[in-house]
């Protein structure tokens, strides 16, 4: 590939002011899900579809990656994605109405399942040998985006109201569209490029017969449940709880602030794992003792509950998908791959905080979801020894 006239370090921020868009519209409902509740008349099983109805649609654009990236293109489909995330937030400071908040957490979903189908390949192709560290650095912004709406969306509530503090995420967007357009100029795949090529040519849908494929999928879309319905949930359990939702919404911050520790910790240190089955268990074990004090200690051990929750899901969101990239080297069919894994592992990730939003409503507890969720997580562990380097092969883009 020829060289970018722009230096590496600002599309690397640029990047990173993209990544920082595609959490926040999720991110602050959870805080404010009581007020919302009371204000719209939602149950918790249809406010649940704020935080449902995005992942849903990161999973349904994932899976159609092929096609977005011969139609838009990475650099028109991201600006695209963009686009619909800061109409999607700045319409909720209308949406006095459940339809219209739940319309706006449709198309901001479809905005960042846009932006997440088509990155991937930018940063595998644009970085090459450094595509794992870059990728790192992407998901640790995602969650540190989160991190910020968590943390102070309440907070902006009490100034400004409900709608006007999920309002002000789209912002970010507006100031992120320019960056990304400048920094893409060159290096970014055209419209048509998908379609040229030997390895464009290989489809997708082959993914759908290999098992290592769907082992990939599973691993993912387990591991972001965890993270949806921690996102979704936590505010409103210890609100149950008696906390304020001031407090619970600092509590969440704490947890996205501890992913993006972990995130930056995956970032600098995954070059010394090229076996990443050692990373993948320690996150595994965090998750696993941070759901185990929330069900049975959620009071006095809160802190550190929320920190290995933290720890964990923060390292394992890009361990997931760097153990993914691993897998196929040619950046094409590596963007499809992670396209499907994301795909089938969102829609995965959907339903756990649906699930819980239906247990709050039946038992108004969500102690049956954390147990639900630590149950998934030890399926995670036996899933996780299987991704050894040497069977990175059981996905050969010229044999499948």
């Amino acid at each position: 590939m020829a060289a970018d006239k722009h230096t590496p370090l600002f599309v690397v921020v640029a990047v990173v002011a993209v990544a920082l868009n595609l959490r926040p519209a999720l991110a602050a409902i959870g805080p404010l899900l009581d007020m919302l509740e009371s204000a719209t008349g939602l149950s918790s099983t249809s406010a649940s579809l704020l935080t449902t109805l995005p992942v849903l649609m990161m999973g349904v654009c994932a899976l159609a990656g092929g096609t977005l990236s011969a139609a838009l293109g990475e650099r028109r489909g991201i600006g695209l994605g963009l686009a619909l995330i800061a109409v999607a937030c700045a319409a909720r400071a209308l949406a006095g109405v459940a339809s219209l908040l739940l319309l706006s957490a449709l198309v901001a979903g479809v905005g960042i399942a846009v932006v997440q189908t088509l990155i991937p390949s930018f940063i595998k192709r644009r970085f090459a040998a450094q595509a794992g560290r870059v990728f790192a650095l992407y998901t640790t912004a995602i969650m540190g985006g989160a991190a910020v709406a968590a943390a102070s969306s309440a907070w902006l509530a009490q100034q400004w109201g409900w709608a006007w503090a999920l309002a002000v995420w789209a912002l970010p967007a507006v100031l992120a569209g320019p960056m990304w357009l400048w920094a893409s100029r060159s290096g970014a795949v055209p419209a048509s490029a998908a379609l040229h090529g030997q390895a464009a040519k290989q489809p997708s849908t082959a993914f759908w017969r290999n098992r290592r494929a769907w082992a990939l999928l599973v691993f993912f879309g387990i591991g972001t449940g965890a993270y949806t319905l921690v996102l979704a949930w936590l505010p409103p359990y210890y609100t149950g709880l008696g906390w304020p939702a001031s407090e619970a919404g600092i509590l969440l911050g704490g947890v996205t602030l501890a992913e993006v520790l972990a995130g930056l910790v995956v970032s600098a240190w995954i070059g010394r794992f090229p076996d990443r089955r050692a990373p993948l268990l320690l996150a595994l074990l965090c998750v696993i003792a941070g759901l185990a004090l929330l069900i049975v200690a959620p009071l006095s051990m809160a802190l550190p509950a929320s920190g290995l929750l933290g720890l964990g899901i923060g390292a394992l969101f890009p361990l997931s998908l760097i153990v993914t990239l691993d897998h196929i080297q040619e950046p094409t069919q590596a963007g499809l791959l992670v396209a499907f894994v994301q795909g089938g592992g969102y829609i995965i990730a959907s339903g756990m905080p649906l699930l819980a939003g239906v247990l709050r409503d039946h038992f108004a507890d969500l102690s049956q979801a954390w147990a639900i969720m630590l149950v998934g997580a030890f399926v995670l562990l036996a899933l996780c020894w299987q991704f050894s380097p040497a069977s990175y092969k059981t996905i050969n883009v010229s044999t499948r």
